[in-house]
């Protein structure tokens, strides 16, 4: 069983962070830093948008030989559509890393997040370097958390730890993202930390089932970015026998790294953009898994279903809109549609229901929605939340 500890990104054994405002924000921290005491397993998942920033480019380089032992990050600005200078300035970053902590260059990686197009002040991040590594501690985690955030207006990190046999394995991390968020990885930057003792090819793969189960299952816009990663490094300073791809270690080890990973996934979510309530889409019965998580998928990503919500609708027409154009198999007169424990529509038709009972659910901050398909026994779920006129608001302008 895992157990929530304090600690976030530095809650691992060997693992310190630190975090400075370097002069890319106006006053708030910019510039963060996460180091193992150790060179790590390391592995890495990346955005699918075609546009790529620099610094995921050097990320994929360093990545090659699955190690890494720190990691420098910077917000405000995303080193994106820099061109050639945005590549160097990203390999620049690695080294001077790499020069005050005395390690190799290839065992740095780079992530950015904040304005595309603008390349960044490295008279600035330079002078934040040589500030980070003196102040790396076990403490810095929170700090290192912050200084990442862009839209964000909570802090996200986690920590859990677990008894695999005689050794107490932890699991760290933090994350950012609020807006710019759709399934395969959009503006989020994920972190995470572990000191278990771990074969390359079971972190590959924990991470992979993992980042399917929680970040390529929620959406605030259905906007996909340019920087987003999700990171974990695994230092084996816990001293456990080695975890292979399977096995009883291996679940016990993803159970603990899927929980803070939805945990995260889950304050992305809240965290919205302008949102006012965190919604859950549960499409069941459906084909199989894949035509259910491409139903909960649309239905999550329909604007006219989120902004129903945000005005307390139950629109359930919209809902069977947002179903009809996600290309799977379906029925209309077998959908059912609840709202929380309340059913709106049997087999396709809206069915007499306490219209109290549904306003009284809508008010609530958070909504379950769950569309029943009647077909087969693939089920999936998608967290989301509402859309409101701060979110054009907030997009209409990007704060510094």
């Amino acid at each position: 069983m895992t157990k929530a500890i304090r600690g976030g990104i530095t809650a691992p054994k060997g693992f310190k962070a630190s975090a400075v405002n370097c002069g890319i924000k106006k006053r708030r921290k910019d510039l963060a830093l996460i180091y193992s005491d150790i060179p790590a397993r390391a592995t890495a998942l990346f955005t699918t948008n075609r546009i790529q920033a620099a610094p995921l480019i050097i990320a994929r380089e360093h990545l090659r030989n699955s190690r890494a032992q720190s990691i420098i990050i910077n917000s405000g600005n995303a080193n994106a559509c820099t061109g050639p200078r945005g590549l160097d300035n990203a390999r620049l970053m690695a080294k001077l890393t790499a020069e005050q902590l005395g390690i190799k260059e290839e065992d740095i990686l780079v992530a950015s997040t904040g304005i595309i197009g603008k390349p960044l002040p490295m008279d600035y991040v330079e002078k934040g370097v040589r500030k980070l590594v003196p102040s790396l501690s076990r403490q810095g985690g929170r700090e290192a958390a912050q200084a990442i955030m862009t839209t964000d207006t909570s802090v996200k990190d986690m920590a859990v730890k677990i008894q695999l046999r005689d050794k107490k394995i932890r699991v760290g991390g933090m994350a950012k993202g609020a807006g710019m968020i759709s399934p395969h990885l959009a503006t989020m930057l994920v972190f995470l930390t572990t000191d278990a003792l771990i074969s390359k090819e079971a972190l590959r793969k924990a991470l992979k089932v993992s980042v399917d189960k929680s970040f390529n299952s929620i959406t605030i816009d259905g906007a996909m970015s340019t920087n987003d990663m999700v990171v974990i490094l695994a230092n084996g300073l816990a001293k456990n026998d080695e975890i292979r791809d399977s096995g009883e270690d291996f679940s016990r080890f993803q159970e603990a790294l899927d929980r803070v990973t939805l945990y995260l996934a889950k304050m992305m979510v809240a965290d919205g953009e302008g949102a006012t309530k965190f919604i859950e889409v549960k499409v069941k019965n459906a084909k199989n898994f894949l035509e259910a998580k491409r139903a909960a998928s649309s239905i999550a990503n329909s604007n006219l279903v989120k902004t129903a919500l945000y005005g307390e609708d139950p629109n359930w027409g919209r809902i069977m809109a947002a179903l009809g154009q996600a290309g799977v198999e379906l029925n209309e007169g077998k959908v059912d549609i609840r709202l929380g424990r309340q059913l709106i529509v049997k087999g396709g038709k809206e069915k007499k229901f306490d219209s109290a009972k549904v306003k009284k659910i809508m008010a609530e901050p958070e909504i379950k929605i769950t569309v029943d398909l009647n077909l087969g026994k693939g089920e999936a779920t998608f967290w989301t939340c509402d859309l409101s006129e701060d979110y054009v608001r907030i997009n209409s302008r990007y704060p510094t």
